[in-house]
């Protein structure tokens, strides 16, 4: 019944947040305005108005639903992994390389690439920490964690140095606003993108609800149930990453979104992967939207990067969580 209700929730989060904006446009009109450009009957709305729901507003909300699903199915997934409560998505240096990639572009002036660059980025720093990972030896969890460490903290001087170098004018907004986390560029494309992932990554992995929960009692306990640990563990990491590189490619880094949202799932359906992954996405893709849509209605005309407003909604959050976890135990 609770995946019923968000799931609604989401469809009615979707169409409510298309109608925030300075453009006084009514629920009724949004969805004639869609299921217009579905084939179904014609828009009421003048081209203008049209366009400012299908062109704009709706892909943007579109995109932040499928990033904040993906976001917290990729932290669960992590942390279940790495037996690790604080793992998160970008716990492999995959947010540091899409960050290098895409400043790259945005400084070439070529910003009509930047979701290809951010993901090859992500991909590349998801190979030099498995690289570095093996060089050490045996592949395990906590040699990855930390080799993705070191990975990030290169990957982000390399970028600051290279924005220390050669941006110069306005130009630092832009990269900063993409570090930062925003989806003020998301388009149809970016929907694609990001629905794309979801489909090929994210539906599989919330798949794996009963693996997932195998791994709970450690790698003996798992192979005990007849679990195939090492192909297990990572299939799943190489779904989560392709899942969060996608992700980071059309919103650049939004914290908080893969760290807290599992953690606030866990308090109310419990530790069970089966219901936590797909309750996971669905929270995620609510909390998303609605941070977005004050990301970008709150000091209008201007407009926050949506990472700001992830981390002053989600550090105090992931603090009583923490308090809340300790009182418990």
């Amino acid at each position: 019944m609770l995946g019923v209700a968000l799931a609604v929730a989401l469809l009615l989060s979707v169409v409510v947040a298309v109608t925030v904006g300075p453009a006084n446009i009514r629920f009724d009109e949004v969805w004639a305005s869609i299921a217009s450009h579905l084939g179904l009957g014609t828009s009421p709305l003048p081209l203008l108005r049209d366009g400012i729901v299908w062109q704009l507003r709706l892909p943007r909300v579109l995109t932040a639903a499928a990033v904040g699903a993906g976001l917290a199915v990729s932290g669960a997934v992590m942390q279940a992994i790495t037996r690790n409560p604080l793992a998160e998505p970008y716990l492999l240096g995959l947010s540091s390389g899409a960050s290098l990639g895409a400043v790259c572009v945005l400084l070439l002036g070529a910003s009509v690439l930047l979701p290809l660059a951010a993901f090859l980025g992500a991909l590349l720093a998801l190979g030099l920490t498995l690289l570095l990972a093996s060089s050490l030896g045996v592949i395990t969890p906590t040699r990855t964690v930390l080799a993705g460490l070191a990975v990030s903290a290169f990957a982000s001087a390399v970028t600051s140095l290279v924005i220390f170098w050669n941006v110069t004018g306005d130009s630092y907004r832009e990269i900063l606003g993409w570090l930062l986390g925003s989806l003020a560029g998301a388009r149809w494309p970016a929907v694609a993108i990001s629905f794309a992932a979801i489909v090929v990554a994210g539906i599989p992995v919330m798949l794996t609800g009963r693996l997932l929960d195998s791994f709970a009692f450690g790698d003996v306990s798992a192979k005990a149930l007849g679990v195939n640990v090492s192909a297990t563990r990572w299939g799943l990491l190489a779904a989560s990453a392709l899942l969060t590189g996608a992700m980071v490619s059309v919103s650049g880094a939004i914290g908080f979104v893969g760290l807290i949202l599992p953690h606030a799932v866990r308090l109310i359906a419990g530790p069970g992967h089966r219901a936590l992954l797909p309750l996971s996405a669905l929270f995620g893709a609510i909390f998303l939207v609605w941070a977005d849509t004050v990301a970008r209605t709150l000091f209008d005309p201007r407009e926050l990067p949506v990472g700001i407003v992830t981390a002053i909604i989600g550090a105090p959050v992931f603090a009583f969580l923490l308090a809340r976890r300790r009182a418990s135990t």
